[in-house]
């Protein structure tokens, strides 16, 4: 593979985890960018559920009887290459969510919401790196960042866009690639977040990738999970306590989601298209949500 054509997908890389900004994994990957390459990427999503975990247990309907409660995100992208071994990314995203049978939040009193959720910037390091006698390549880094509420938004009820903390995330990562461009890659993080209004639980974050590349595609499958270290569970005593759907922000939120995505440079390399799927496998206080994503990337080097 050229260089240039490995460059480009190291943008590409960047683009296909927007997933992040719905479940909280951070927007980083085994893949380093050289100095002053610079990715700009846009993206939409769509994201749907009609059943939720409350606790641990699958319902069979969205919270107060809203049918389907669905989203659409727009968010853009950016990446550059400070020095060959530093990077930064920022990322923002503009949310509008809704339920189909028109009820009204509990909380907020509508039956839409929507406005920019949270800025996200962050930096992250390529530490180490071994390459084999058989062209084989191992990789080490890590990434530490902070996400904090830009938009004006309500962090409270079933429609809320966000649990409006601003979190202090870091993580390690460590990739394998072969010679025939398969890879895997793994990273295990920490969120520190924190609300005045509200006691936001800290969570362990994790992933792990598959996936291959060359000239003209890339493409992946990724677990990502998340382990709230603390909170109490929809319709016990204690949420009841803490003000039932005023205290959202406060419940445990666990889980597995599983992701699909792929891309194509399709004008001089530099410009391409892509394309996900992300469903949620299970989960404590989550929806069991599936989403679809298009994009457009554009690298420069």
């Amino acid at each position: 593979m050229s260089h240039k054509s490995k460059t480009t997908l190291l943008g590409v890389v960047s683009l296909l985890l927007f997933s992040f900004i719905s479940s909280a994994q951070t927007p980083v990957s085994g893949f380093y960018p050289k100095k002053n390459d610079f990715t700009v990427a846009s993206s939409y999503t769509y994201k749907s559920y009609d059943q939720f975990y409350r606790g641990t247990e699958l319902t069979e309907s969205a919270p107060a009887n809203m049918g389907e409660i669905s989203s659409s995100i727009a968010s853009i992208y950016g990446e550059y290459g400070i020095v060959d071994w530093l990077s930064t990314t920022v990322t923002i995203p503009y949310i509008s969510t809704q339920n189909s049978e028109e009820v009204l939040d509990p909380i907020q009193g509508v039956d839409q919401a929507d406005g920019i959720q949270d800025l996200s910037l962050f930096f992250k390091a390529h530490a180490f790196s071994k390459t084999f006698e058989n062209s084989s390549k191992l990789s080490f880094g890590g990434a530490t960042g902070i996400t904090f509420p830009v938009g004006d938004y309500n962090e409270s009820g079933i429609l809320s866009l966000g649990n409006r903390a601003t979190a202090i995330d870091g993580c390690g990562i460590i990739q394998f690639s072969t010679p025939i461009n398969i890879f895997t890659e793994a990273q295990v993080g920490y969120s520190i977040r924190e609300n005045s209004d509200f006691e936001i639980p800290n969570a362990m974050l994790y992933s792990v990738k598959l996936g291959y590349y060359n000239d003209w595609i890339y493409a992946h499958a990724k677990l990502g999970i998340q382990d709230s270290t603390s909170g109490y569970d929809i319709a016990t005593p204690e949420f009841v306590a803490n003000g039932g759907p005023l205290g959202l922000p406060q419940t445990e939120v666990d889980y597995t989601n599983l992701y699909f995505d792929v891309y194509t440079p399709v004008y001089k390399k530099e410009v391409g298209v892509s394309a996900g799927y992300g469903v949620n496998l299970n989960g404590r206080n989550y929806n069991q949500e599936s989403s679809f994503t298009v994009g457009l990337v554009y690298k420069a080097n």
